[in-house]
Order: C-alpha cells, then structure tokens, then sequence
C-alpha cells in the first residue's frame, strides 16, 4: 500500500535554557533553517528539543544538532554557515573532522564570544598557520582570513611565541587619490588600515590595542614601510595582498626573518591595481605552491561567515 513513510518522534534533554536559546536561535530561526534543510520539524519545549518526521529525515536533523552540540551547548550563538558546514560534512562522510570543529576555540572576544574556526576550510587554514612559516590564504570577502590569522597572531603574542605583531597592507587608490585626503601621510593611510584595527580591537578591546600599539608591539602600517626592514620574532600579517605589484610582493616576503611567520591573504576577484597588471598575490601563490615550508590555502563562499546574504552576493557575482 502507497502513501507517505511514517513518522518519528525523537527527543533531546537540553542541559539549561541558556542551550536551549543558543540552538533555538532570535524567533526560533535556527530551527526553522534545520527543518529547510533537513526536512524535520523542530521544535523546543521547556528543555527538550522535539524532532518529528519521517525516519530518513528525523535522523539527518538529529546528527546535524549533534554536530553542532558544542556550540548551543556553551550558549554560543548559531550562525547559518554553522549548520550548513554540519549538513556538508554528513553529505561527505566527515563527521569526524567536523565534530572537532566545536571544540577547537581559539580564544575568547571582548564580548565573551568563543572564537573558532566555523568550517572544515577555516580548520585546515588554522592548522595550516600554525605549522608552516609563510601561510597564503585565497577567498572571497568574510570568510574569515585576515581575521582569524589576527587570533593567532594574538595568541602567538600573549604566549610570547613571538615579540611583535606586524600587520600591514598596499594603499592602493580604489577610485579614491591619497593626496586629496585630508591629514599628514599616517592619517591618510589609516582608512585602509581601518580593518586590521577593527580586528584587533574585537580581539583585544581598544584600549589594551591602544597599549600595545604605544609599546610597538603590535604595528600597523601600510606596505611601502616594509622596504628594507628584516622582520625577526614576529608575525605578519599582509592583508589585501591581490592589490601587490610582483616587486610588492618579493619585497615584503624576503623580509621574513628568525623566529618569524608570515600570512598572506587576500581575494583575487578584487584587483584594485591598473587593468592588466598581475597581481603579486596571484603569481606568488602559483611560484610557491610545492616550496617547503609554505602553504596555500583557498577558501570559497561556502567559509562566508558573514551576514548570509553575502554568502549569495559572492556566488552572484562569481
């Protein structure tokens, strides 16, 4: 006899009301984009998560609250690329990596947020800074590159691993000329460092950053005042680095010293530098791929941990 499969009924004792909110989500819009995705209906009462629907389904949404047990259950906020890294990683049979996701913090925000990689993508990134002395990271907008080479660098420094940090990036003119701004050369250069501030100041705070910058242990500072420096017991971070001439890019990797490491991010669809000129990032990432010591990562739209409308922008556009 046809007819529709039959229906389960699974239940999930959630610890406190503070996991029970994380995993529900503002107006229950977790759960509603659980059940778009897995096809179960979800639904929480007091402290017990309610799954129903037919079998295949009942159990693709159970797995995926698993998955993503170590968030909700800390209280930490959801975010859509949580759930569809967990929804990815059941389609590809790596349950196993994803679940180490969770558990892998990084640190902690001013804001008390636990910091962590979101994606297998972002995973491997981490994992790739952490192990060799010149990291490259490829990928669109909001998928946590300059970021999440930030909290290391962070880390790096409160554990004195290294001395400095050493943030920097090109000054390239979009459409907008240094010398009609405003200022000496340091406040007409500070808008295109304003994002290496934000992250460190997330981080950090503003006035523990505002210290450590006096201290000089942390420098931000636009590309050209790298030329002929040697960068020892630090770690650099150059960001935008699609917008580095070839010479650019040479100049500011040969400055690597001792004790030092390096990463280099950027996003190769948005060249800033004159029509048909190669990009540095583009040609270093290419030159160095299979030299030891250097990785090169490449993240895609499916890592945007951004609003996720910018997810949809980027494959747009793409």
């Amino acid at each position: 006899m046809s007819g529709a499969p039959p229906s389960g009924r699974f239940v999930l004792d959630l610890s406190d009301s503070n996991a029970a909110l994380a995993l529900a989500g503002a107006g229950n819009e977790n759960l509603h984009r659980l059940e778009a995705l897995t096809g179960a209906s979800l639904v929480i009462r007091g402290l017990q998560l309610i799954i129903g629907g037919p079998p295949a389904e009942l159990e693709r949404a159970a797995a995926v609250v698993e998955l993503i047990r170590p968030i909700w259950q800390q209280g930490q906020a959801l975010s859509p690329v949580d759930l569809q890294a967990a929804i990815l990683a059941l389609e590809t049979g790596r349950e196993n990596d994803h679940a180490e996701l969770g558990h892998q913090v990084l640190a902690r925000s001013q804001r008390g947020h636990l910091l962590r990689p979101r994606t297998l993508r972002q995973k491997a990134y981490v994992s790739a800074m952490e192990k060799h002395d010149l990291t490259f990271a490829l990928g669109p907008a909001g998928t946590g590159k300059t970021f999440l080479a930030a909290v290391l660098a962070v880390r790096m420094l409160s554990a004195r691993k290294v001395e400095r940090l050493i943030l920097t990036r090109p000054a390239v003119e979009a459409g907008e000329r240094l010398g009609f701004l405003p200022g000496d050369l340091q406040q007409k250069v500070d808008p295109y460092l304003r994002p290496l501030y934000d992250s460190l100041h997330t981080l950090l705070g503003p006035e523990k950053t505002s210290t450590l910058l006096e201290k000089g242990l942390i420098e931000v500072a636009p590309l050209a005042y790298m030329r002929g420096r040697t960068l020892e017991d630090s770690f650099v971070i150059l960001d935008e680095a699609q917008n580095t001439t070839s010479a650019q890019m040479k100049m500011v990797l040969t400055r690597l010293g001792l004790r030092s490491r390096m990463v280099v991010t950027g996003d190769v669809t948005q060249v800033d530098l004159p029509h048909g000129q190669l990009s540095g990032l583009v040609e270093a990432a290419e030159r160095l791929k299979n030299v030891e010591g250097v990785s090169v990562c490449r993240l895609t739209s499916a890592d945007v941990v951004r609003h996720p409308l910018v997810q949809r922008v980027i494959d747009a556009y793409e």
